[in-house]
């Protein structure tokens, strides 16, 4: 919220549009918020998928090397994994999944009703990839949120307004959303040697002088050499606010190979995570009944 005088502003590298792919076998409705054509320009961050789904949502699938940090925007969500964690996520939390060495799980509509979800998929160096497992739930209502100026700023990880965030990262991941009422300006505290995006979900708002509007992701590349840089946000005037979701983190600079749900370094390590998969060495798939309503 407040700047230094030292404080180094940043910039917009570029701004990229939603790509809208419709409906598939798993889901009601996809779009890719970004992908990991180029994983160098994204890097600490692969992808971010956008799913509205009823049924069949996506059934029991591993993953390993990465986190996912996944954010339910409407509906509930059902989720459960090979650790034997279980339960319901609904508008506002977010689940924070370490699959490390290997992971078993499944997110899919809470009585087959709805649920609409964004994904972030977060990369994790080399000699943090095979980690154990992690599980969190990140509830809305246990977050801390900074409410000032007609700028609100839920805290889900790292540190914002001098609150932090919840959750426990094996990378420094800061992430949050900003919801900025019509005709504000923030100035937005970032970490100088992260990357950070700012997907704006509904509004528009004008980052470091760019416009971006609602189905865009601005991005801003790391500024070496300092400890603090500020960005900043502004709303023009109208009735509704603007929310933007913003994530950052430094860049890992390695080589990514990825292989559909895993994320090594190199194909020979996306080789031996499927043979290991199929091998039993994620666990068995679980045999987990759907939770019943209540």
């Amino acid at each position: 919220m407040h700047t230094q005088e030292h404080t180094v502003r940043r910039t917009v590298a570029r701004v990229q549009n939603k790509l809208h792919l419709g409906p598939d076998a798993q889901v009601d409705d996809k779009s890719m918020w970004f992908t990991p054509q180029v994983p160098a320009l994204t890097d600490p961050f692969l992808a971010l998928a956008d799913d509205l789904f009823s049924m069949p949502g996506f059934e029991w699938h591993p993953h390993r090397g990465l986190e996912t940090v996944t954010l339910v925007l409407d509906g509930v969500l059902e989720h459960g994994d090979s650790i034997g964690n279980a339960g319901t996520l609904a508008a506002g939390d977010v689940q924070w999944m370490t699959a490390g060495r290997g992971i078993i799980h499944r997110e899919l509509a809470f009585r087959n009703e709805r649920a609409h979800v964004l994904q972030l998929w977060v990369n994790l160096p080399a000699e943090k990839k095979m980690v154990d497992t992690r599980y969190q739930d990140l509830l809305a209502a246990n977050r801390p949120v900074v409410d000032r100026d007609g700028a609100r700023i839920d805290i889900v990880s790292g540190t914002a307004g001098g609150l932090t965030g919840p959750a426990l990262t094996h990378w420094p991941i800061s992430g949050s959303v900003i919801t900025l009422e019509p005709g504000r300006r923030l100035d937005h505290v970032l970490p100088g040697r992260d990357r950070a995006f700012f997907t704006v979900l509904s509004g528009a708002v004008t980052i470091a002088g760019h416009s971006v509007a609602a189905g865009q992701t601005a991005w801003s590349d790391p500024v070496p050499d300092t400890d603090l840089s500020v960005i900043g946000l502004r709303t023009a005037d109208g009735d509704t606010p603007s929310v933007i979701m913003t994530f950052s983190g430094p860049p890992i600079r390695q080589p990514v190979a990825l292989g559909g749900p895993m994320v090594m370094n190199t194909r020979a390590e996306i080789h031996q995570a499927f043979l290991d998969f199929q091998t039993g060495k994620f666990g068995a798939i679980p045999r987990q009944a759907r939770l019943q309503y209540r």
